[in-house]
């Protein structure tokens, strides 16, 4: 596991982060964490919260960020705060219904992004999707995450969340093959446990053949971050995050 570094999803700590925001992250570079990964910013500025980072050890694995700041006059603006905040990744988590329903939205958004790519490539950054389920449910006869990922340029970041694609119906085997099927755009992936027969897992303790999915990453996918989210909670919500990451190094 030292080859690819491992960071958290700060959504998985939402509520422990608008707290005590510094605590928080001091307790999460503690449990081993390499880095984290954005879902807003507590009302801080890119500035303090580089420094809060800097002070901890922790790097920026990403950010998650609505497709409204990634258009008109706001890309400029999202660029520039993740600049100072030493982000190159921009990862759109959703789509608004509007730009997935139907194929042609799919193409439509895909071409979208392909367009936000070139923007910000010479800033040194890429944009990326992040699924949930509803990215492989059947649209039109075809699934949506091959609709827009067939159009969108090798540039744009594949963001696979494991558990929320095998929500939406993939088995263990389906989720790898997307790395094999997609070589080299998984810069960063979204490492989430999913079982069958229980809705609170931790990693490892579901149906995700996590072997095999790593092998795919580090031999195909050009995997930079393995990013943990945690959106269930046997135990308390930074416990939780502490057990997967145990659990995980013991993969």
């Amino acid at each position: 596991m030292g080859k690819i570094p491992i960071a958290l999803q700060l959504y998985s700590v939402r509520r422990e982060c608008k707290r005590d925001l510094y605590g928080t992250l001091e307790e999460i570079a503690r449990m081993g964490y390499e880095g984290v990964e954005f879902a807003g910013y507590y009302d801080r500025t890119a500035e303090e919260l580089r420094k809060m980072l800097e002070d901890l050890g922790l790097k920026v694995a990403g950010s998650h960020l609505g497709m409204n700041t990634l258009l008109g006059n706001n890309l400029k603006k999202t660029v520039e705060f993740n600049r100072v905040l030493g982000n190159k990744y921009l990862i759109v988590p959703s789509l608004p219904k509007e730009m997935r329903k139907s194929k042609d939205s799919w193409i439509n958004s895909a071409k979208l992004m392909n367009e936000i790519s070139e923007k910000i490539k010479p800033e040194g950054m890429r944009v990326g999707y992040h699924n949930h389920a509803v990215e492989f449910k059947p649209i039109d006869g075809e699934i949506p995450w091959d609709i827009f990922f067939k159009e969108a340029k090798q540039d744009v970041v594949m963001q696979l969340d494991t558990g929320n694609a095998m929500m939406g119906g993939l088995t263990a085997d389906d989720v790898i093959d997307i790395i094999r099927r997609y070589p080299g755009r998984a810069a960063t992936v979204h490492i989430k446990e999913y079982s069958a027969k229980k809705r609170s897992v931790l990693i490892g303790e579901g149906d995700m053949k996590w072997k095999e999915f790593f092998k795919a990453c580090e031999t195909l996918g050009g995997t930079e971050w393995y990013i943990v989210e945690q959106e269930t909670y046997p135990y308390p919500p930074l416990e939780c995050v502490r057990r997967c990451l145990e659990n995980l190094r013991n993969l």
